[in-house]
């Protein structure tokens, strides 16, 4: 028995932000006392991979100074839309009703909300007073591989029921202009914003999920995450990461595939969470890739930016959009996130949803 997304669905914000606004903006905000050392760093963005994206903020909010209640909020309320446009849309493309779901599982890692943001989407649709609500934080990029297994195991725990999945992510509120970092520059070169939506279930037309499956590095607790600081959430991740993932990524991808009698000849395709363009480099190396074969991750990185956990989920929607008779088969999605953390999930499509 396997279970299967039935529908999937995106949403950004409406504020499209060019990377050559991004320049022009940070470096309006550095000019006074880092102009020389900002205009060495400006490769950074050229080099990313990210040609646009959408934030829930327009660039120009980061030239006052926001502390992190005010960050937190701003997140809460953005997140909230975000996500119920993207239910909407899920929803309407297999007329599924709202009353129909039996559970909800969210994941978000930019912000926090108590009670969390699936409480707050029961109530704004008026969903089941018994319902099951799995709320996940932390797992930063592999949340929307990670959270969608999650998912995945409380549907096959519930036969037949339907399991509405969604994960968000307003990276915009997060950039921090006090703090002329490499991490930050890179930070603000690669992040945008947006949310998904699927509803699985065991029962239904959809793409199976066959197997799902994760690996944690030891002693990697430095290499991604947040650093708390009193104007909200500072990013943490490490130079290192494509050097471990050319190092450890493919023993651990062929561990997950045979503990599932797989092998990588065959997946049909791969669709990993992009982190960066660097990334995406480092995995085409590690799977004997020609260009091209990640195009639907490079895409996503180039018209969205990296919205952490939801980043995925976009570019399975877009896989889908493009399949064709010749791409049945199965996919592997993988993402990173903190812990140091890889997430793993064994596709099974033969059709679009």
């Amino acid at each position: 028995m396997f279970t299967k997304i039935l529908s999937i669905a995106t949403e950004v914000p409406k504020i499209k932000i060019t990377q050559l606004e991004v320049i022009n903006t940070i470096k309006k905000i550095f000019s006074k006392k880092y102009l020389q050392k900002f205009e060495k760093m400006i490769p950074v963005y050229k080099n990313s991979g990210v040609k646009q994206r959408f934030g829930c903020v327009p660039m120009d909010w980061h030239f006052k100074y926001r502390g992190w209640k005010e960050r937190n909020s701003t997140f809460i309320k953005n997140a909230t839309q975000l996500v119920e446009n993207a239910i909407v849309k899920c929803l309407e493309k297999k007329s599924i009703k709202i009353k129909d779901i039996d559970a909800i599982v969210s994941v978000s890692s930019t912000g926090i909300a108590t009670p969390t943001i699936e409480a707050l989407i029961v109530e704004k649709f008026s969903m089941s007073r018994y319902i099951k609500r799995l709320p996940i934080f932390g797992l930063g990029c592999a949340g929307g591989v990670l959270g969608l297994a999650r998912a995945a195991d409380l549907a096959k725990s519930m036969p037949g029921k339907k399991v509405l999945f969604f994960d968000v992510e307003v990276c915009s509120v997060n950039f921090q202009s006090n703090d002329f970092s490499k991490k930050n520059i890179i930070a603000s070169a690669l992040f945008g914003d947006g949310a998904a939506a699927a509803v699985l279930s065991t029962e239904g037309e959809g793409i199976n999920i066959e197997n799902t499956g994760e690996y944690t590095w030891k002693s990697s607790l430095d290499i991604m995450g947040w650093e708390i600081i009193d104007s909200g959430l500072g990013v943490i991740f490490s130079r290192n990461i494509p050097k471990l993932i050319k190092k450890d990524f493919r023993k651990i991808t062929n561990t997950f595939l045979k503990n599932n009698n797989l092998e990588l000849k065959n997946i049909k395709e791969f669709i990993p969470h992009p982190g960066g363009a660097k990334v995406l480099d480092a995995l085409e190396e590690v799977y004997d890739l020609k260009n091209g074969k990640l195009n639907h991750s490079r895409q996503i990185l180039k018209n969205y930016g990296n919205m952490s956990s939801a980043t995925v989920l976009f570019i399975l929607e877009r896989a889908i959009d493009k399949f064709d008779n010749k791409k049945k088969g199965r996919y592997l999605m993988t993402a990173l996130g903190p812990g140091f953390t890889s997430g793993f999930m064994n596709l099974k499509i033969n059709n679009k949803i």
